[in-house]
């Protein structure tokens, strides 16, 4: 869905974070995604040109996407299938399933928790604002690089 954003610079990962600015633990997590995204960003000045290499593997770059609406259908079924459909439940509150949280979604997008983080190029999801698993989920992207 969401593979690759090109920019004058090359490819960068997207990541989506789906928000909601009067959940302390959204604010958390963009502010964190936010200072990752800020220092992998950061340019090597001519002395460090030979470092930046390095750099830039071990800090891997991304272009963040912020949305406080609800996913759309597709990307429902993405996150879904990400993390399996019996974990609907902890990406819509109530569901059981897929078919559940597309329901659910359709009557109520109130229901959709938040923050949710999804790598779209690895598949993977992060819910809610555990530190550990939002960092290892960005730093998985230079292992793809």
């Amino acid at each position: 869905m969401f593979r690759k954003l090109f920019t004058e610079h090359g490819a960068k990962d997207v990541i989506t974070l789906f928000h909601k600015p009067n959940n302390a633990a959204s604010t958390r997590t963009l502010t964190l995604l936010k200072q990752w995204s800020a220092n992998s960003e950061s340019t090597a000045t001519e002395d460090q040109a030979s470092q930046h290499e390095t750099q830039s593997k071990t800090d891997p770059q991304f272009e963040l996407d912020v949305t406080e609406a609800p996913p759309t259908v597709d990307q429902l079924k993405n996150i879904l299938e990400y993390v399996g459909s019996q974990n609907a439940g902890s990406i819509i509150s109530g569901a059981r399933d897929t078919t559940s949280a597309l329901q659910i979604l359709k009557e109520d997008s109130g229901r959709f928790q938040r923050p949710i983080i999804v790598n779209w190029h690895q598949g993977k999801v992060v819910v809610g604002d555990d530190q550990s698993q939002i960092l290892s989920l960005v730093k998985a992207l230079s292992k793809d690089a």
